[in-house]
């Protein structure tokens, strides 16, 4: 039997940044990863934004295995063979404080999960937690295999689908339209390839998101975010609707990749990996319970998600509330006392926080994106007027507005108002 001041489950950012700001104080901590190492489980490719990680590890980005720090910004909206783009290139998203990185999370999470054992904690990969040990419901340890392990406080972060947490009765289960469904490809192309078709030097980066055809209509979307030398491409699919397509999601992908705005750049790219996960999509209605005796919840395994469209963001969430949940535990070893009492000082934190501040106010965000119109008659409605400003073929003129309104219409203006106004109210 092994005594821990805590144990961490989950060896992803929240987890590692937990164990990590933890040993730094001098505490005797336990991290333990399912995966062979930190990040092995880990198959999202997408975007850090800095601001959380750089509070704890000043210029983390010169040691970390970061891809591209992001200068462009753009958002396409697709139908089956056109796409409108909207392009934000900026010196300023490079600004320190507000800058963000591309990074591969098998390799970023690795780095993260080393630097923890660096700092002073137990690490232990490979290993299996296959339940939490409730005492007189207090959470007192855990059970691996044939193992107990005890600690003052149980840290949580095993990600969105906390079967720890939903086991001992702690959280209720996740729902499919709380989650969605994540697939990414990875092409590899030379750095020189990459920064030339995406307009590039150095180390900048692009992150770029679709609507419409990619998703086949369903709730979601498409990404792209460049690496040093490959591109991440995927699909984002709300579970819950997923058996509502005819088309299976990797019929999707392969639509998606052949689409004329995406094949020119990954034109003779070599596909490198392909994989899936599960991912929160509910924002604020998905955060459930985050504290009890003996135990928090961070990260992914909190709900801890936002995706308002133009934007999607997890990572800085999940680093900054694995070092609340560790600020919760200091304060907790100060007072000898680690129930729920006491360690309501980590929800505390989150409320002061723009973590619950953001979710609060991009709570109403996932009902509008249930709307079907924004995946299908929008994007459709969209292209009918680009076409009707830019295609001359010596017909005779007529007044744009009366071109657009004609698209409009198939809409319908009520629609477009009702719409209009609930999207504006849900950012």
């Amino acid at each position: 039997m092994s005594e821990f001041d805590a144990i961490i489950v989950g060896g992803g950012l929240a987890g590692s940044t937990a164990a990590y700001v933890l040993a730094q104080q001098g505490l005797e901590v336990l991290l333990i990863e399912r995966g062979n190492y930190g990040g092995s489980k880990n198959m999202t490719g997408g975007r850090l934004y800095a601001h959380s990680l750089e509070k704890i590890i000043p210029n983390f980005a010169e040691e970390a295995p970061v891809e591209r720090r992001v200068v462009k910004e753009r958002i396409s909206m697709m139908t089956e063979n056109d796409a409108f783009t909207i392009d934000y290139h900026s010196p300023r998203l490079a600004q320190a404080g507000s800058d963000s990185y591309v990074v591969m999370r098998g390799e970023f999470d690795r780095w993260l999960f080393d630097k923890a054992e660096e700092a002073g904690a137990m690490t232990a990969a490979g290993i299996k937690v296959d339940e939490l040990i409730v005492e007189n419901n207090r959470v007192t340890g855990v059970i691996c295999g044939d193992e107990e392990m005890r600690a003052d406080v149980v840290i949580l972060a095993d990600g969105v689908n906390s079967l720890l947490a939903e086991k001992a009765g702690l959280r209720k289960r996740v729902q499919p339209s709380q989650v969605a469904v994540g697939v990414k490809e990875v092409y590899g192309l030379p750095a020189k390839v990459i920064e030339d078709r995406f307009g590039l030097t150095g180390n900048e980066g692009t992150a770029w998101l679709f609507a419409g055809s990619p998703s086949n209509g369903l709730v979601g979307g498409g990404f792209l975010y460049t690496n040093k030398e490959s591109i991440s491409l995927g699909l984002v699919l709300g579970l819950e609707h997923i058996g509502e397509s005819e088309k299976t999601i990797e019929e999707m992908m392969v639509a998606f990749s052949n689409h004329p705005e995406i094949a020119p750049l990954i034109k003779d790219a070599k596909l490198l990996e392909r994989s899936g996960h599960v991912v929160p999509e509910a924002g604020l209605s998905m955060v459930s319970t985050l504290y009890g005796d003996g135990y928090l919840i961070c990260g992914d395994a909190a709900g801890f998600c936002l995706n308002i469209g133009y934007m999607v963001r997890g990572m800085d969430l999940a680093i900054a509330s694995g070092e609340m949940a560790a600020k919760a535990v200091i304060a907790a070893k100060e007072k000898g006392d680690f129930s729920s009492a006491t360690l309501q000082s980590y929800k505390t934190m989150l409320d002061e926080s723009f973590i619950m501040k953001d979710l609060a106010v991009y709570k109403n965000f996932p009902s509008f994106m249930e709307n079907p119109r924004i995946f299908n008659q929008y994007p459709a409605m969209v292209s009918e007027i680009m076409a009707e400003m830019f295609i001359v073929n010596g017909s005779p003129a007529v007044p744009l507005r009366k071109k657009a309104m004609k698209h409009l219409k198939t809409v319908g203006l009520m629609n477009l108002l009702k719409d209009g106004f609930k999207g504006v109210k849900s950012v």
